[in-house]
C-alpha cells in the first residue's frame, strides 16, 4: 500500500481536479465537477501526496521568524478541530471535512514538526502559547501522540513548566498535553523521558508553588494533576526523586497535618475539607507507598515520622473532637492510612516497635470487635463491604498485622503473643461465626482467612504459641472444614479460606501433641479425607502433606483406616485412585491393566521423556529430583508407607496392581537418579574406574530387576483376578439356574393345585395318594397306650388336604394371675400365693369333632 493509499480519510471528499490555497487564513476547498463535465473528461483524481507534502511544509513554515505567520499557522491547525461552515458558498466547490484535514495532519507528521518548533520559541511567550494550544488539540489523537513522543515532547514540555507566564496558560496547556501523552501513547516511554533531574525540578517547583500559594479551585485541581504525574514518574526506580529534593518535600506535605513541623514551607499552612484537598491527602498517602519501595527513601521516611503520622488514624473516632474532615472523609482517610501502613511499616520495623505498633493495632481491633453505636459510611474502594459496620476497619487492621507477622521477626511475633494476640484473634473469629455465620460476604471470608494466616505465622516456629492456640483454635479450624463443598465454587473466597485453614493445621496443630489428639478425637482426619475425596488438585498436595505429618502420630492410622467415603470407599483406595489420576496427567506409561510398560524407567513422566539429561552442578536438583516435589506421588507413597502397606481395607484387584508400583516407589526413584548420574558421566566424557563402573552397572541392573519382579507380581494378580472372575461368574450362573428350576417347580405345583381344584377325579386321586403315603409312614403295629390322632376331619368338604386339628383348653387364671398378670401388682401377688406353679392337666385330644363345632 502506498503512503497516499494509507492516508485515505475516514470521510472521503468528493473528487476534485485540484486543491487551492490562496492564503493561510483561507479554508482549503475542493473543486466539484458536474456529471456533464465528468463525461467530457474534465475530472482529474486528487493527488493525496501533494496534500501530505503541503502539511509537512506548513509545519516547516514555523521556522520562519515571523510572529504573525506562526500564530496564523497555529490558528489553522486549531481550526481543523473547530471548523465552522463557510458563510458564503462558492459555486462548484465544497469545503474539506474536519476529519479529512485531521487525518492529513496525522499522516503529514504535523505534530512532530510543531514539537520541534517549540525549541525556536523559548523567549516568545505568545507564539509558544499558541503552539501549545495547537499541540493540545493535536494530542487528542493516538497517532499524533506517538509522533510527539518520538520528538521527545514529554521532556521538552515538562522542563519548561515553571517558565514565567502571567496568564497561567503555559502550565495548564502543558499539563494537559502531558496527560494526553500518558493516556494515548507508550506510558513507559513517557516515564523514561520525564525521569531526569531537570523535569523533576520543574515539577517540584510547580507543585510546591501550587501547594503553598494556590487558593482557587482551578489551582487545586492543577496541583493534584501535577501530583498524579509525579506519582507515575516515581514508579521508575531510576528517577532522581531524592536527588531533586522532591521526595523530602512530598513526605513533609503528607505528614504536616499530623506531625508538627517547624519547616517554613508548611508554617501556617492548613488543608480544608474541600474535595480537592481531600483528594490531595489520599494522593500523598499513595505516593508514600511507591516511594518506600526505594530503600534510599527509608531514612527520609524515618526523619519525616511517617509511621507516627499514619498511626494517628489507627484509633477509634472521637466524637467530641472537632475534626477538619467530615465523618465520611475521615473514615476514608483512616482506611487509606492503615492500608499505607501495611506497605510502609515492614520497611520501618524499628519505628513500628518504637511507637508500640502492635499495642495500637490490637487495641483498634478490640474496638472493631466490640458493639457500639458506630456506623461506618462504607465509601470508596477501601470501604467496600463496610457500610453500617466495622468490617472495613477490621480487614485493613488484620492486613497490617499479617504484613508484620510475615516478616518472621522474633521481636514482633513475641510481642504479639505476649500481648494476647492469639487469644484475641480466636475470640474475633468465634464472634464472627456466632453473629454472622449466615451472611455469605466476601469481606467476612477475607477477615477469617487473614486471622488464620496471622495465627499460622505466630505459631509456626513457636511451641508456646501452639499451646495457646489449643482446643479453641482447633474448634474454629474444624468449623471451617465442615463448610459445604458446594460453596468452594461460589467465588466469594471460600477457596482462600480453606487454604488458610489447611495452612493453620500445618502451623498451629502439627507438632503439639495435645492439639493433635484433640483434632483426631473430633474426627479431623475424617474431614481431611472428605476434602481429599473432592479430588480438587489445588488442595491435594497440601492435604497429603498434612496427612504425612499426622501419620507420625500412632493414633492416626486407626482413624485413616476407619474412614469411609462415597460407595464405602476406603482411604487406601482413595489414595491409590489419586496416584493413578496423577500418573495419567503426567503421561506415565502403563498398559490397560495398570502394569509397568518400561521396566528401565517405570516412573518416567512425559516431561522427563522429552527433556534431555544435561550435566548440572552438584547443588542443582536434576529432573528426577524435581519430580519428587512437583507431584503428589511421593506424598501418597509416604502416607501408605506409614500405614505399612499391609492389611489395607477395601482394595480392588486394580488397586493391588497399582499398589505394587507404589510400594517400590523409593527403589524406582533411587534407580532413576543413579541412571541420571551415569548418563551425566557419559555426557561429560568421564570414565569411571572399573570398580565404580561395575557398581553403577549393578545398581542400574538391580533397579531394572525390581521392575521386572513387580511386573511379574502384577501379572500374577491379574491372572488370579481373572480366575476369580470366572469362578464368580460360574456361581452367578449356578444361582440363576437354581432360580429357574425353583420357578419351574413352583409353576408345576401351581398347575397341580389348579388341577385338584377343578377336577374331582384328580382330587380323589391325590387324596388316595396322600392317604397311602400316610399309611406307609406308620408303624406296622401300634405301640401300647398310644394315642391315635386322626389326620382328617370327617365330613369336611374342602379341595385341599386338611392338617391335624388339636383343641387346647385355656390356661387357668390361677396359674397366670388373671388380667393383671403383666403388671407390677401381679409380680407382688405371686409370692403371696406361694409355691411353684401347679401341673397342667394333659391335653385332651379330640377324636371326633362335635356337631356343635364349626366345620
Amino acid at each position: 500500500m502506498s503512503r497516499a493509499e494509507a492516508a485515505e480519510p475516514a470521510e472521503a471528499p468528493e473528487p476534485s481536479s485540484r486543491i487551492k490555497f490562496s492564503s493561510p487564513r483561507q479554508i482549503p476547498i475542493v473543486g466539484v465537477v458536474t456529471e456533464d463535465e465528468e463525461v467530457q473528461g474534465a475530472f482529474k483524481s486528487m493527488d493525496l501526496n501533494r496534500v501530505i507534502k503541503l502539511f509537512e511544509e506548513t509545519g516547516d513554515l514555523m521556522k520562519i521568524q515571523n510572529s504573525e505567520l506562526r500564530i496564523q499557522i497555529c490558528k489553522c491547525i486549531i481550526d481543523f478541530y473547530h471548523a465552522e461552515p463557510p458563510k458564503k458558498h462558492i459555486t462548484g466547490y465544497q469545503q474539506a471535512s474536519s476529519s479529512y484535514k485531521i487525518k492529513m495532519a496525522e499522516v503529514g507528521e504535523l505534530a512532530k514538526t510543531m514539537i520541534q518548533s517549540l525549541e525556536l520559541l523559548e523567549n516568545q511567550l505568545v507564539e509558544k502559547l499558541w503552539v501549545l494550544k495547537a499541540l493540545q488539540h493535536l494530542s487528542t489523537s493516538e497517532v499524533n501522540c506517538t509522533l510527539m513522543v518520538k520528538a521527545q515532547a514529554a521532556s521538552g514540555i515538562c522542563a519548561h513548566l515553571n517558565d514565567p507566564d502571567p496568564s497561567g496558560q503555559l502550565l495548564f496547556r502543558s499539563s494537559e498535553i502531558l496527560w494526553n501523552l500518558l493516556e494515548k501513547s507508550s506510558k513507559e516511554e513517557i516515564i523514561q523521558q520525564l525521569s531526569n533531574l531537570k523535569c523533576l525540578l520543574a515539577l517540584k517547583e510547580v507543585f510546591k508553588n501550587l501547594f503553598i500559594r494556590g487558593v482557587s479551585h482551578y489551582d487545586r485541581q492543577l496541583r493534584n494533576d501535577i501530583l498524579v504525574i509525579t506519582t507515575i514518574i516515581s514508579q521508575n526506580p531510576g528517577a532522581p526523586m531524592i536527588e531533586s529534593g522532591f521526595t523530602r518535600d512530598l513526605i513533609l506535605f503528607a505528614t504536616f497535618n499530623e506531625v508538627k513541623s517547624q519547616n517554613p514551607l508548611v508554617k501556617g499552612l492548613k488543608l480544608s475539607n474541600s474535595y480537592e484537598d481531600f483528594e490531595l491527602k489520599k494522593l500523598l498517602f499513595n505516593i508514600i507507598v511507591i516511594l518506600c519501595k526505594d530503600l534510599s527513601t527509608i531514612q527520609l521516611l524515618i526523619d519525616g515520622k511517617v509511621i507516627l503520622a499514619l498511626f494517628t488514624y489507627v484509633k477509634r473516632p472521637e466524637k467530641h473532637k472537632i475534626l477538619e474532615w467530615s465523618a465520611a472523609q475521615y473514615e476514608e482517610l483512616q482506611l487509606h492510612a492503615i492500608a499505607t501502613l501495611s506497605s510502609v511499616a515492614p520497611f520501618l520495623i524499628d519505628e513500628y516497635l518504637f511507637y508500640k505498633g502492635n499495642d495500637q493495632v490490637l487495641e483498634f481491633l478490640a474496638w472493631c470487635d466490640n458493639e457500639d453505636s458506630f456506623f461506618s459510611h462504607g465509601n470508596s474502594f477501601h470501604g467496600a463491604g463496610g457500610r453500617g459496620n466495622k468490617f472495613a476497619q477490621m480487614r485493613y487492621s488484620l492486613r497490617l498485622l499479617r504484613a508484620m507477622v510475615y516478616l518472621e521477626n522474633d521481636t514482633i511475633n513475641k510481642d504479639l503473643c505476649e500481648n494476647g494476640a492469639i487469644q484475641q484473634l480466636i475470640g474475633i473469629f468465634k464472634n464472627i461465626i456466632s453473629k454472622y455465620n449466615d451472611k455469605e460476604e466476601a469481606i467476612l471470608l477475607e477477615i477469617q482467612s487473614d486471622i488464620l494466616l496471622i495465627l499460622s505465622g505466630l505459631c509456626e516456629y513457636h511451641i508456646p504459641g501452639k499451646e495457646i492456640f489449643g482446643t479453641e483454635g482447633v474448634d474454629i479450624i474444624l468449623h471451617v472444614m465442615k463448610t459445604d463443598p458446594k460453596k468452594l465454587q461460589s467465588g466469594l473466597g471460600y477457596n482462600v479460606l480453606l487454604y488458610s485453614t489447611l495452612d493453620s493445621i500445618w502451623c498451629c496443630i502439627l507438632g503439639c501433641y495435645p492439639s493433635e489428639d484433640y483434632f483426631l478425637e473430633k474426627e479431623g482426619i475424617f474431614l481431611l479425607l472428605d476434602l481429599l475425596a473432592l479430588n480438587q488438585k489445588k488442595f491435594c498436595n497440601l492435604i497429603l502433606g498434612i496427612m504425612v505429618e499426622f501419620c507420625d502420630n500412632p493414633k492416626t492410622a486407626a482413624h485413616v483406616n476407619a474412614w469411609r467415603g462415597k460407595k464405602d470407599q476406603t482411604a487406601a483406595s482413595l489414595l491409590i485412585k489419586l496416584w493413578r489420576k496423577e500418573e495419567k496427567e503426567l503421561g506415565v506409561k502403563r498398559d490397560k491393566y495398570g502394569k509397568i510398560v518400561d521396566t528401565k524407567k517405570p516412573l518416567f513422566t512425559s516431561f522427563q521423556e522429552e527433556q534431555k539429561i544435561i550435566p548440572l552442578p552438584a547443588n542443582c536438583p536434576t529432573i528426577a529430583v524435581m519430580d519428587v516435589a512437583e507431584n503428589i506421588r511421593a506424598k501418597i507413597y509416604a502416607v501408605l508407607g506409614k500405614l505399612d502397606f499391609e492389611n489395607l481395607p477395601g482394595l480392588s484387584a486394580e488397586d493391588f496392581v497399582t499398589l505394587c508400583i507404589i510400594h517400590r516407589y523409593l527403589d524406582f526413584k533411587i534407580g532413576e537418579i543413579w541412571n541420571e548420574i551415569y548418563e551425566e558421566i557419559k555426557l561429560e566424557k568421564l570414565r569411571p574406574v572399573t570398580t565404580d563402573k561395575k557398581i553403577l552397572e549393578s545398581i542400574t541392573a538391580a533397579s531394572e530387576n525390581i521392575g521386572k519382579m513387580v511386573v511379574s507380581l502384577q501379572s500374577e494378580m491379574i491372572e488370579s483376578q481373572a480366575r476369580q472372575d470366572v469362578q464368580n461368574e460360574q456361581k452367578v450362573y449356578t444361582k440363576i439356574q437354581a432360580t429357574h428350576k425353583q420357578r419351574e417347580l413352583a409353576n408345576k405345583s401351581w398347575e397341580n393345585f389348579l388341577a385338584r381344584t377343578s377336577n374331582a377325579k384328580t382330587l380323589k386321586k391325590a387324596k388316595r395318594l396322600q392317604e397311602k403315603a400316610i399309611e406307609s409312614s406308620r408303624y406296622g403295629e401300634r405301640p401300647p397306650n398310644a394315642i391315635f390322632h386322626r389326620t382328617d376331619i370327617k365330613g369336611l368338604n374342602a379341595t385341599v388336604p386338611s392338617g391335624g386339628v388339636v383343641t387346647v383348653e385355656s390356661t387357668p387364671a390361677r396359674l397366670v394371675g388373671g388380667p393383671l398378670a403383666d403388671t407390677d401388682i401381679a409380680l407382688k401377688k405371686l409370692p403371696i400365693r406361694g409355691g411353684a406353679l401347679q401341673k397342667v392337666k394333659a391335653v385332651k385330644t379330640v377324636d371326633e369333632p362335635k356337631k356343635s363345632d364349626p366345620a
